[in-house]
């Protein structure tokens, strides 16, 4: 899914997120796809809606349903030049709609990952990759 034309935004997934994702269903990953594909020519699709408790919207959350079950991928534009893909997941839980907790601390540990990986690649000092 990563495309390096100059257009477009590089798109980069931490942790288990690609392979998580992979395992979505074919309908869901390609909805997930385009939606990402969108994200990477700086549009912002419908199905996007920020992930509470992120501060705004530079974490964001791709909410998918398909045969009564919730897929969601989550990735954050806080970095310049770059879209980071921080989670995919399947919602398991039955009742509400709130993230469960063990997902938004993975989420926090891949934010603080993505951090690491942009820094090092000399984005914060303004260098080329």
């Amino acid at each position: 899914m990563s495309d390096t034309r100059p257009d477009l935004k590089r798109c980069i997934f931490i942790g288990s997120s690609l392979k998580d994702l992979k395992r979505f269903p074919e309908k869901v990953r390609n909805r997930v796809g385009y939606a990402l594909h969108q994200i990477q020519r700086g549009a912002e699709p419908m199905a996007a809606k920020a992930l509470k408790g992120f501060g705004g919207r530079s974490v964001l959350e791709l909410v998918e349903d398909l045969d009564g079950d919730t897929y969601r991928a989550v990735y954050t534009v806080r970095f310049a030049g770059a879209i980071y893909v921080l989670h995919a997941f399947q919602k398991k839980a039955k009742a509400g709609v709130a993230t469960p907790q063990h997902e938004i601390e993975l989420i926090r540990s891949r934010l603080r990952d993505a951090r690491v990986h942009y820094d090092n690649r000399g984005h914060a000092k303004g260098r080329k990759p």
